[in-house]
């Protein structure tokens, strides 16, 4: 399960859906209605981002992660329903996302426990995860280019979270990169010249994170021990591990 950044349709993560798919994955897309600038439906159907004008009201990243965490549990229903995906294992199901899919991963994965794995690419959480904890396998993944450990920045509710994390966990982090570097953004933007901000190029931030996120759900969806999640690799020198 693939979702998206705030407003961001789900063709951004191409990248990581053809990845998967290519290494025997199967791959849904969410594209999250009425979040995402424009989201046409079969019949032409085109709608907008209505919550686009509620996004600055008190309780508003709660309510989106309960609404992404149900628009998820939905599109896992209507998988594991249809005939003709009956070759998903309903004991092997993973998460992941960029920016605000990341995000409210670990709020999906308490709201349902068939999600087995997750992982949040560069999202800001804005909303913890309670006391109880999550004991299902995670990965924070972020630029290492605006973390300081122990310090106020976009990466200190991580540390929040990592407390209440009891399983399986990794947090890596990728120098040079920039928010959008994760995504097909970061390759688009280099082909039209345009400066994100970042020192490494969009297809090498791909490429890694195509390689950790791929690792990540093999360990731990596959049982296959990854030396990636072990440790840093000399082939991704731009990679540290904090925990």
């Amino acid at each position: 399960m693939l979702t998206p950044g705030w407003t961001q349709p789900r063709a951004t993560l191409t990248t990581w859906a053809e990845d998967l798919a290519s290494h025997g994955y199967v791959v849904a897309v969410i594209d999250h209605t009425y979040e995402n600038r424009a989201t046409t439906f079969p019949d032409g159907r085109v709608t907008g981002c209505a919550a686009c004008e509620v996004d600055d009201q008190p309780g508003f990243w709660e309510k989106l992660a309960r609404t992404r965490s149900a628009d998820t549990s939905f599109v896992l229903d209507e998988l594991l329903r249809a005939k003709r995906f009956d070759l998903i294992d309903p004991k092997r199901i993973g998460m992941t996302g960029h920016s605000a899919g990341g995000a409210i991963t670990t709020q999906a994965m308490l709201a349902d426990s068939r999600i087995r794995a997750g992982a949040d690419i560069d999202g800001s959480v804005h909303v913890n995860i309670p006391d109880s904890g999550l004991s299902r396998p995670f990965m924070f993944m972020g630029s290492s280019d605006e973390y300081v450990p122990g310090q106020p920045g976009p990466y200190d509710d991580w540390e929040t979270d990592w407390l209440h994390l009891t399983g399986w966990k990794r947090w890596i982090m990728v120098a040079g990169t920039a928010h959008a570097s994760y995504t097909d953004l970061g390759v688009l933007a280099d082909q039209l010249g345009v400066d994100l901000g970042a020192s490494v190029s969009g297809e090498r931030a791909v490429a890694i994170t195509r390689a950790y996120v791929r690792a990540f759900f093999d360990q731990h969806l596959r049982c296959k021990p990854q030396p990636l999640m072990a440790a840093p690799s000399a082939s991704y020198p731009e990679v540290t591990f904090v925990g």
